[in-house]
């Protein structure tokens, strides 16, 4: 193994990892707003909640997990004329925010589901016996009694979207993965390799960092 890194090019490093950043970043308020109310509606529409709605929480459902279910790479190419027509280009940062977004959002909407029916449906109960509208409820009640697991869920979405990052430089996404694939793997320069893979470890035990200590600090709210 080449361990000079005569072949790293930090300003490219330093591109890359902007490009990573800004990719993951920009993803992830997307991701959050879609996925928080997709999240919210398949809760609320479920059996035995406010607004049980069966067909429309299966529909929803089933669109949540055939989304889920295609691997990221297949999903990117699937739709670049979607990704072409919102954002005028399938290549760099801005070609690879929508597959992002749209591998993220299902994901994280079932985080979003599953940490609202964590909140004891005593709470529930106790609001609407106030007289608390289905919005009050939704806002001043599940939203904040679930802070932490919705706290926990971005910081696992967070995480899971540095991968896909790297997994977009395979149709030319840019960032780290992208340059891990034309110098660490194409061109056979394992120093190049090494520093992008010690870069994202970093990225990714500092976003769980992060996340654990603002859920612990929720949580004793």
């Amino acid at each position: 193994m080449n361990m000079t890194f005569e072949n790293v090019r930090w300003t490219e490093i330093w591109k890359a990892t902007k490009d990573t950043l800004t990719m993951m970043a920009s993803s992830l308020v997307f991701t959050i707003i879609l996925g928080l109310i997709l999240g919210v509606v398949l809760f609320l529409t479920s059996r035995r909640q406010l607004l049980e709605q069966p067909v429309v929480y299966m529909i929803l459902s089933v669109i949540v997990n055939v989304l889920r279910s295609v691997p990221f790479v297949i999903l990117m190419i699937t739709i670049m004329p979607v990704t072409k027509w919102i954002t005028g280009t399938t290549l760099g940062v801005e070609g690879s925010i929508p597959p992002l977004v749209a591998a993220a959002a299902p994901f994280f909407a079932r985080l979003v589901e599953t940490s609202l029916r964590e909140v004891d449906r005593g709470v529930i109960e106790a609001a609407q016996a106030m007289g608390a509208s289905r919005w009050d409820i939704v806002r001043r009640v599940l939203l904040l009694e679930a802070r932490p697991g919705l706290l926990a869920a971005v910081t696992i979405t967070a995480v899971t979207l540095v991968s896909y990052t790297a997994m977009s430089g395979v149709i030319g996404g840019g960032g780290l993965g992208d340059l891990a694939l034309r110098y660490g793997y194409q061109r056979f320069q394992t120093d190049v390799m090494l520093v992008t893979v010690v870069l994202l470890i970093v990225l990714v035990q500092i976003l769980q960092t992060a996340g654990d200590l603002l859920v612990r600090r929720f949580s004793r709210k």
